[in-house]
C-alpha cells in the first residue's frame, strides 16, 4: 500500500457543548495541526499516489475556512460537539469532496489539537 502524506497548521476556537464539560465548556483556542495520509495499492501513470500540489491545495483552503474562527459557529458543527473527532470527521468530508484520484482508496486525517492529543477519522473513499 503506498501513503502520502500532508499537514498544515491553524489556530481555532471551540467550545464543548456537553453536559458538564468543565473549562472547556469555555470558549478557547487550540493550536490545531491536521494531518491527511492517502493511501491506495497503485500509483498513476506518473507515479503519482496523489498529485501533492491538489493536496496541499485542500489542505490550505481548509486552513483558510478555519483558521481564527469559532468552530461552535460555522454550519457543519451546527448541533454537533465540535470535538476533535467530529473535527476529524467534518475534515475528511472536505477533503474528499475537494481531492481525487483512482489510486486513491482511502484516507487517514488526525486532527492534533494540542502536541499531546488527537484524533483521528479514516475510511474508503
Amino acid at each position: 500500500m503506498y501513503t502520502t502524506t500532508v499537514r498544515t497548521d491553524f489556530v481555532a476556537q471551540h467550545y464543548l457543548t456537553v453536559p458538564d464539560p468543565g473549562p472547556e465548556g469555555e470558549p478557547h483556542s487550540h493550536h490545531y495541526e491536521v494531518e491527511l495520509e492517502f493511501r491506495g495499492p497503485a500509483l498513476n501513470e506518473y507515479d503519482y499516489l496523489v498529485n501533492i500540489d491538489d493536496a496541499e491545495a485542500a489542505l490550505s483552503d481548509l486552513a483558510d475556512r478555519y483558521r481564527d474562527t469559532m468552530l461552535n459557529d460555522l454550519p457543519e458543527f451546527e448541533g454537533y460537539n465540535p470535538s476533535v473527532e467530529r473535527f476529524a470527521r467534518v475534515t475528511f468530508g472536505r477533503v474528499t469532496d475537494r481531492v481525487t484520484s483512482e489510486t486513491v482508496t482511502e484516507l487517514a486525517v488526525t486532527v492534533w489539537e494540542d502536541d499531546q492529543a488527537a484524533a483521528g477519522y479514516d475510511a474508503a473513499v
